[in-house]
C-alpha cells in the first residue's frame, strides 16, 4: 500500500480529501445545528445545472458550479426567509430543475462523451492541482469567516430571535451560512458528488455531537473524523477497485453504526 504514495493523483486524491473534510466539519457543523440539510440538500442537486452550463460554454466546471451553487444559495435564503410554509415543494422544485438545466446543457454540447457519474458520486482520485488550490482557498476563507464572525454565527445558529433582539442581523447571517454551505458542496463534488455530499456533511457532525458542548469543538471534532473516514474511503476504494466516492461514505456509515450499537449497549 505504501508504495502507492509515489503516484501524483494518490498524493493529490489524499491532500484534496484532508481539505474537503475540514471544510465539511465545519460547514456541516453548522448545517446540522441551523437544520438546514434539506436546504443544502437542494443547493447541491441544483448546482449541477452549474455544471452542465459550465460544460456547455467550455469554462471551469468548479467556477461554473459554485457561481450556479451561490446564487441558488441567495434564492433559496430569500424564499426561505419569506415563505417558510412551501419550504419543502419550493426546494423540491429548485432542486429538480437545477437537474434538468444541468442536463440538458450536457446534452446540447456537441461532442460531449464524459462519463457524468463523475460529478454526480466523486471520483477523489481525479482531482487536479487547480481544484487543490481552489479547496485550500475555500478552506481558508471559511475558517477567516468562522473566526471574525464566530459569536454572531453562534447567536444565529442557537437562538435567533435572541440573536435580532441583541441588534445581529439575522437575515445577513443566515445567508452567509447557506452560501457557505454552498461554496463547501461544490468543493466535495470531487470527492463524494452531488448525491452523496449531504452525508459526508453530516455523519461526522451526527458523531460529533456525542463528544462535544460546543459548537467550536464539533467543528474540530466533525474535520477530524470526517478526514478519516475520507483517508480509509480511500484505502478501501483502491483495495477493492470501487467508486471512492461510495466507498467514503459506506466507511462513515459502518463507523456511525458500530458507534451507535456500542452507545445502546452501554
Amino acid at each position: 500500500m505504501i508504495e502507492v504514495l509515489q503516484y501524483d493523483f494518490i498524493q493529490n486524491a489524499l491532500i484534496a480529501g484532508v481539505l474537503i473534510s475540514i471544510a465539511a466539519g465545519i460547514i456541516g457543523s453548522l448545517v446540522v445545528v441551523n437544520k438546514i440539510t434539506f436546504l443544502t440538500g437542494g443547493i447541491a442537486h441544483s448546482s449541477y445545472g452549474g455544471i452542465g452550463l459550465a460544460i456547455y460554454l467550455g469554462i471551469p466546471v468548479l467556477f461554473g458550479a459554485t457561481v450556479f451553487a451561490v446564487i441558488t444559495a441567495v434564492l433559496i435564503a430569500i424564499i426561505t426567509l419569506k415563505n417558510r410554509n412551501r419550504i419543502d415543494a419550493i426546494i423540491g422544485m429548485m432542486w429538480a430543475s437545477g437537474m434538468a438545466i444541468g442536463i440538458i446543457f450536457v446534452d446540447l454540447t456537441p461532442g460531449y462523451n464524459v462519463d457524468l457519474m463523475s460529478y454526480l458520486f466523486g471520483s477523489i482520485i481525479a482531482v487536479s492541482s487547480e481544484d487543490l488550490i481552489y479547496m485550500f482557498i475555500l478552506d481558508i476563507f471559511i475558517i477567516s469567516i468562522i473566526i471574525f464572525f464566530y459569536k454572531q454565527i453562534l447567536a444565529v445558529s442557537y437562538d435567533s430571535e435572541f440573536a435580532s433582539l441583541r441588534g445581529i442581523n439575522v437575515k445577513f447571517f443566515y445567508t452567509l451560512i447557506l452560501i457557505l454551505a454552498a461554496l463547501c458542496v461544490v468543493a466535495a463534488i470531487k470527492a463524494v458528488g452531488l448525491i452523496l455530499v449531504i452525508a459526508l456533511l453530516t455523519i461526522p457532525t451526527y458523531l460529533a455531537e456525542n463528544f462535544a458542548s460546543r459548537l467550536s469543538t464539533m467543528m474540530v471534532i466533525s474535520s477530524f473524523l470526517a478526514t478519516i473516514f475520507t483517508i480509509l474511503g480511500l484505502v478501501v476504494s483502491y483495495v477493492y477497485d470501487i467508486s471512492s466516492g461510495s466507498s467514503i461514505i459506506l466507511v462513515a456509515v459502518v463507523i456511525l453504526a458500530l458507534v451507535k450499537l456500542i452507545n445502546f449497549k452501554k
